[in-house]
């Protein structure tokens, strides 16, 4: 089923938590919400669960308008933050909870909630559904919350960073989990993360927000690797910000001067990602296609499968990730010219299309 807002807008006081957002959740896809704290994404989410009443805009599921229908007349199911189990219930009472409610015969409670266990992988462990959820790990009580949710067969799947209080290996391991199972149910899926990273690699689609707007929407790749504006660019990946101007001709960065040719004039910001940029020992032979940025290596961090290096260029800190260690010292970070991005620095929005804008370095 395909859920859209329309012109969505909710308040609290002074605060515009929803600021009119107009956007669509394809039909049986899985759906990231990401963005910084405060963004307003568990608004959104809570606002078509109909937790949230609005104060503007309509909410639709299908062709039916629900924006004032009340959250068990929605036909949606959530799956919390923190798993919101009930403790004094067994595995098998908290997952029947939502048909019992519903007055579903006793046989079929019992199918359908054996069914929906095997289905997230945790039927199988010997006498599970008596336990408590005290008794189990963390990833086994998510996976019971996740149960709950699909048992009941909803319309519209909603789940609030359902993995943020799982330590990094489970959450990753759960993460691969959750993206298959909703493939294999194919509900339609809204998934609030702020992690970057997690809202990439489940989702179809990836809606990033900031101060109560959508910022950018599309696939995982195309919002990483072509950023419609700075706040994209900088929050998507390890990213690196430098303040520049740029005027025909040139740009500078501090006292280093780039040749420069694209459509930005004035105050520019200048954004690249710690993955697409290298440190090597100070060194500005000139080389076709890459920006050259003098700077010191003032610290470097091993991290298991590379090195991230911190180079202070023009008083700014930037990262860059590589896989052999650079000695302390003068250094120059060259980044390819398709790889810098951008953008005016009066304007959240590029003067014209960043990859495009950039090539002409």
């Amino acid at each position: 089923m395909d859920v859209r807002v329309e012109g969505l807008v909710k308040r609290y006081g002074r605060v515009v938590a929803l600021d009119g957002i107009t956007i669509g959740f394809p039909s049986g896809g899985m759906t990231a919400i990401l963005g910084p704290s405060g963004c307003g994404k568990t608004t959104l989410l809570r606002a078509l669960a109909g937790f949230n009443p609005v104060d503007g805009g309509r909410i639709v599921f299908g062709a039916e308008d629900v924006t004032g229908l009340p959250p068990q007349a929605r036909g949606t199911a959530m799956v919390f933050q923190q798993y919101a189990l009930w403790p004094h219930m067994s595995v098998f009472d908290n997952v029947a909870y939502g048909l019992r409610l519903r007055k579903v015969p006793a046989a079929e409670v019992r199918a359908r909630v054996e069914e929906v266990l095997h289905l997230v992988e945790i039927g199988q462990i010997a006498g599970v559904m008596q336990r408590r959820p005290g008794e189990l790990s963390g990833g086994q009580q998510q996976r019971v919350a996740l149960a709950r949710a699909l048992v009941v067969e909803p319309r519209v799947l909603l789940m609030d960073e359902p993995l943020s209080n799982l330590d990094a290996k489970v959450r990753q391991r759960l993460r691969a989990e959750v993206r298959r199972l909703q493939k294999r149910v194919g509900i339609t899926t809204i998934y609030v993360t702020h992690d970057q990273e997690e809202a990439l690699a489940i989702a179809d689609t990836v809606i990033l927000m900031n101060a109560g707007r959508v910022v950018q929407a599309g696939s995982p790749q195309d919002i990483y690797f072509r950023p419609e504006n700075a706040f994209a660019a900088e929050f998507l990946g390890v990213s690196n910000q430098l303040a520049g101007t740029a005027e025909a001709g040139s740009l500078s960065v501090g006292a280093q001067r780039l040749p420069y040719t694209g459509p930005v004039r004035g105050s520019a910001t200048l954004l690249f990602k710690a993955t697409d940029a290298t440190v090597i020992p100070d060194d500005l032979t000139t080389e076709s296609g890459q920006a050259l940025l003098r700077g010191t290596l003032e610290e470097r961090l091993f991290l298991g499968s590379g090195y991230r290096h911190y180079v202070r260029i023009e008083g700014e800190s930037v990262m860059v990730d590589g896989t052999e260690p650079v000695e302390a010292g003068p250094v120059t970070v060259r980044v390819p010219v398709e790889k810098l991005k951008i953008y005016a620095m009066a304007s959240p929005e590029p003067v014209t299309d960043p990859a495009r804008s950039t090539r002409t370095l």
